[in-house]
């Protein structure tokens, strides 16, 4: 697939105006939220092809006539509105911002998780620690404080982390569940939807979660609320540890969880695992690379969102491209048995097994 980043195709004086448009865009960004959160989007969305002058959102709306025209004009150059004779109208990128579930989402999680954990970002690339996370508590990573995280941080990193996972969970089950497993283990398992998936999906299967102690007590009380606690069993485990690991599973799977390490923490978990895989079982990975994606919206998403990963989550983590990912796999011992792109949201499925 071509991207235009293979090319530099804009002229000067676009390539002037889009570096203008990054210089300002903080200033963009949190005008696009208040046009939202000041219900102005709202009502003129409403308003239709009518549209409305700034005398009529003065008086539909609770903001002053200063904050009003203020975000109006930066709307208008954001291209979130547009204005004809005085008459304000909804653009097309307004309308995403109030309609589409993945903007809100993404824009909720650079405001309440990144926003100003990302002014240390050069601090965190030099010293390959998340300096922003300061911002949120004092831990050493993201990890085992997402339990602990402030309001409204929390809500939107689980709603941020289970959208992008749980639109492909559906759709990787018939891969997964094509051989029949009867016990499967849930390495990263989160709070544990995937666990209550498989076990919703096939009645035969056991699912044991391998995660962080942390972790571990959030999701057994999540499924302690569910009928299918009795087949679910917790293993709490540092997988950076020396700690041993079971080695009964037909399937070990990993969703969104190897993106939470550096390149050699990969290969040393992976090897972990490799280690103690019994014969005949497959390595599940569901994973988001940034050079799978159908669309370059998608790609840039993946792109930014591994600056999170940067400057709060770790410090050494990203959004791997599938290429280097794969030679990670080699490096481990294994081999990618059946490949499958664009589940859900942009997901791919690897399906590994060793390679002997």
């Amino acid at each position: 697939m071509e991207h235009t980043y293979e090319k530099d195709t804009l002229s000067a004086l676009d390539a002037i105006t889009e570096a203008q448009r990054i210089a300002f865009a903080p200033m963009l960004f949190q005008a696009a939220r208040s046009l939202c959160k000041t219900g102005i989007l709202t009502y003129l969305d409403h308003q239709g092809r009518t549209g409305a002058t700034l005398d009529d959102i003065v008086k539909n709306t609770s903001s002053t006539e200063y904050a009003i025209s203020v975000l109006l004009d930066m709307g208008l150059s954001g291209r979130i509105i547009t204005q004809k004779g005085g008459v304000y109208f909804i653009a097309k990128v307004g309308h995403f911002l109030l309609h589409d579930k993945m903007t809100q989402i993404n824009m909720n999680f650079t405001h309440d998780v990144c926003y100003q954990g990302l002014y240390y970002l050069q601090d965190a690339l030099n010293d390959g620690k998340p300096a922003g996370l300061k911002v949120l508590g004092d831990w050493p990573t993201i990890y085992p404080a997402l339990s602990q995280l402030p309001a409204p941080a929390k809500t939107s990193w689980f709603e941020f982390d289970h959208y992008y996972s749980d639109g492909a969970f559906d759709l990787a089950l018939p891969y997964i569940f094509a051989s029949k497993p009867t016990t499967l283990y849930d390495v990263g398992g989160n709070t544990g939807k995937w666990a209550l998936r498989c076990c919703q999906y096939d009645e035969n299967v056991s699912v044991t979660l391998l995660d962080l102690p942390e972790q571990i007590a959030l999701a057994s009380e999540n499924i302690a609320l569910t009928g299918y606690a009795d087949r679910i069993d917790f293993y709490p485990v540092d997988m950076l540890s020396e700690a041993s690991l079971p080695d009964d599973a037909d399937i070990w799977w990993m969703s969104q969880f190897l993106d939470c390490f550096s390149a050699d923490q990969i290969v040393a978990i992976l090897r972990k695992v490799v280690s103690v895989m019994k014969p005949g079982a497959r390595l599940c990975i569901m994973e988001l690379f940034w050079d799978a994606q159908k669309f370059e919206a998608a790609s840039f998403s993946l792109n930014a969102s591994s600056l999170y990963f940067t400057c709060m989550a770790n410090g050494n983590s990203r959004f791997y491209s599938v290429e280097k990912f794969c030679h990670y796999l080699e490096l481990a011992g294994l081999r990618v048995e059946n490949r499958v792109d664009n589940l859900g949201v942009g997901h791919t499925l690897l399906i590994c097994e060793k390679d002997v």
